[in-house]
């Protein structure tokens, strides 16, 4: 049996590793599955893993209050040593950038396992933005030993820095594999909360808005906080519906600036599926974040991302996302022409999704297959 073991600490990372975690056990006379989560997130990555029926095998359970990037980072590397000792994998597969794909990466060299990088390759080059996830990914690329990049263009930012081609892989992102597979499941069985917020909404156009990144902590939040203030108002037949992060940083601005807005409907955090409902309900997305830059365009969702970078340029240079920043006018402008001018709609909101076509995972273990010489 080969032993796989994957380690989970946020919900952006159950999202897109649940399907491979389910695509492994489906082999389970080749591979010895294990599921190991940090919980960096709790109440988040609780959820996803109810909806995928995922129960893992290791629990960290480090989320704490006012918890600091130092004290994951130390926690994930104590918590997991006893637990790679005792199981000592083979693969080691961690995903993205967060502090828990650095954390494991670093455990997972440490225990001398093989490193699988799943979302490899993806940078903006400037260490600041976003921070702290453009170094932990640059770090994570340097101890793995297996890159699966989802795009050319992620491939050749990892060329670029001398990783040995023969051990990259193109496969497309598992956040489409988890998206096309959980879509009809979630239109043909709406949960409560969907059925309500249905009502609540009619047949009115919503703005879908989401953010948390660290870099627009501050004056940021409450310069994008002011845009959705203007449209709002210049908008009173369309709904903005905003999931408000937990993180007190997130919750400060919103309340002061958005709270008594009659078409701001603000909610809190969703689960996978009911948010999967709400992007196919919009009509336009704001955010910043990552896995709703690759997930929109499968939908023919339009976005406009509150970041100065992306380390996702395809869809950009797909035209399905533009970068808005957090100036303020800039966001008013480009939310009020995309609402109004339904040429420039279309052809933005054209279903052309460049970051893959559902089929990541089963390309991952062929590949894992082919490094055992084993025929599927």
């Amino acid at each position: 049996m080969i032993k796989i073991f994957l380690v989970i600490g946020t919900r952006p990372e159950a999202i897109k590793l649940a399907p491979l975690i389910i695509a492994f056990k489906k082999y389970s006379k080749i591979f010895d599955t294990k599921v190991c989560i940090t919980a960096q997130h709790r109440e988040l990555l609780d959820q996803v893993l109810s909806f995928f029926k995922i129960s893992p095998d290791y629990d960290l359970n480090l989320m704490k209050p006012n918890q600091n990037l130092y004290e994951i980072t130390a926690n994930i590397l104590l918590k997991m040593k006893p637990i790679l000792k005792k199981n000592n994998p083979q693969y080691i597969f961690v995903h993205g950038d967060t502090t828990t794909t650095l954390a494991a990466s670093l455990a997972s060299f440490y225990n001398e396992s093989k490193i699988c990088h799943i979302e490899a390759g993806l940078r903006t080059y400037n260490k600041k933005s976003p921070f702290p996830e453009e170094i932990n990914r640059q770090i994570t690329t340097r101890l793995t030993d297996y890159h699966f990049a989802p795009t050319k263009e992620s491939k050749q930012n990892l060329i670029n820095e001398n990783i040995n081609k023969d051990n990259i892989l193109v496969t497309g992102n598992t956040v489409i594999d988890s998206l096309l597979t959980s879509i009809e499941k979630v239109k043909k069985n709406p949960s409560l909360n969907i059925e309500n917020l249905s009502l609540d909404l009619k047949n009115h156009e919503v703005i879908l808005v989401t953010f948390h990144r660290r870099e627009n902590f501050g004056d940021g939040f409450i310069r994008i906080c002011e845009a959705l203030k203007e449209i709002a108002l210049k908008n009173p037949g369309r709904v903005i519906v905003f999931p408000v992060h937990l993180n007190p940083e997130v919750q400060k601005p919103v309340n002061n600036i958005l709270l008594n807005i009659k078409n701001v409907i603000l909610l809190d955090p969703l689960t996978y599926e009911d948010f999967i409902w709400i992007m196919n309900r919009s009509k336009l997305i704001i955010t910043d974040s990552g896995g709703i830059q690759e997930e929109a365009p499968s939908l023919g969702k339009p976005v406009l991302v509150l970041r100065e970078t992306t380390e996702r340029p395809e869809a950009v240079k797909a035209g399905t996302v533009l970068l808005v920043g957090t100036n303020k006018n800039l966001i008013v402008k480009e939310t009020l022409d995309l609402l109004n001018n339904s040429l420039r709609y279309q052809n933005i909101s054209r279903l052309y999704n460049p970051y893959g076509d559902g089929k990541a995972c089963k390309r991952i273990i062929n590949y894992i297959m082919k490094l055992e010489n084993i025929k599927n």
